[in-house]
């Protein structure tokens, strides 16, 4: 066991499309969705020991520790690792709930890579990802580490390559349930399959944007107020929106109008994941 104290990036994502093609009979959609990683992240402190549980400390109210998806990763890789290995996590949160930045399925890939190297289970990320897969859809390519159009339910991924823009990010003063996004009748489920190379030279959409924007008016006015000055699109099911931008100075331009109202924040995209680059600087 490698005991030694470690501050782990655990970043945020965007979804710079997402496209549904269609409802399978087990309630799941098959989609089409475009990952890219930001630079603004949690941190999870992972503190390994020999006692053989697992503990959590965060500043999150109303969520039982039994429901975190950081202990539900740690639970399950325990089953790979001897009966007296332990540990206690620290979460410092940055990114928002129910924002579509894929914050919690973060946090579960972060731990799920963190506690394979503390513990030294040597377990691939093939297998990393299996084990994610059960905790969250998004699990996946957070461990893959690297820009993806995902498929399937979000398990089917292949690298990509897309510009690293700025971004700047509008956080709505709502929670976007996603489960109820991907329930309502009227999502549009039966966009046409297309192939990559399509896919990476079109206009890019978000199906989801005018199902959260008719049920959720603060994301709709967001979105109002923030397309005045740059393209803008839903991020997942929301309810973060974001604007592209050449350049962090232009992004930041914009950030300086933002209505006192709304919290914003400017990041820069990337290829590779925050964690991927963290975790191969320790090897």
């Amino acid at each position: 066991m490698k005991t030694t104290t470690i501050h782990w990036p655990s970043p945020a994502k965007l979804n710079l499309f997402l496209y549904i093609n269609q409802q399978r009979d087990d309630g799941y959609h098959e989609l089409q969705t475009l990952f890219q990683f930001i630079d603004h992240c949690d941190s999870l402190t992972i503190k390994p020991n020999l006692s053989g549980i697992v503990t959590l400390s965060t500043t999150l109210e109303n969520l039982p520790q039994e429901d975190n998806l950081i202990y539900k990763a740690a639970i399950l890789l325990k089953e790979y690792a001897p009966k007296n290995y332990g540990v206690h996590i620290d979460l410092i949160k940055k990114i928002p709930l129910g924002g579509g930045l894929g914050g919690g399925s973060s946090n579960a890939a972060t731990t799920l890579i963190a506690l394979n190297y503390h513990w030294e289970l040597n377990l691939s990320k093939k297998e990393l990802a299996d084990i994610g897969l059960s905790l969250g859809a998004d699990v996946p390519i957070f461990i893959h580490g690297k820009a993806a159009i995902a498929e399937g339910v979000g398990e089917k991924l292949v690298d990509v390559y897309p510009v690293e823009n700025y971004y700047l990010v509008a956080m709505p003063d709502c929670h976007v349930s996603t489960t109820t996004i991907f329930k309502h009748p009227d999502l549009p489920r039966q966009r046409k399959k297309q192939p990559l190379t399509l896919l990476m030279s079109q206009n890019w959409h978000n199906d989801c944007e005018s199902c959260v924007k008719n049920n959720y008016p603060m994301v709709a006015k967001v979105i109002h107020w923030l397309i005045e000055y740059a393209p803008t699109r839903l991020t997942g099911t929301g309810a973060c929106v974001f604007s592209t931008f050449a350049t962090a100075l232009d992004a930041r331009f914009i950030q300086k109008k933002t209505p006192k109202w709304l919290n914003t924040f400017v990041c820069k995209g990337l290829n590779r994941s925050p964690l991927d680059s963290f975790l191969s600087k320790l090897k």
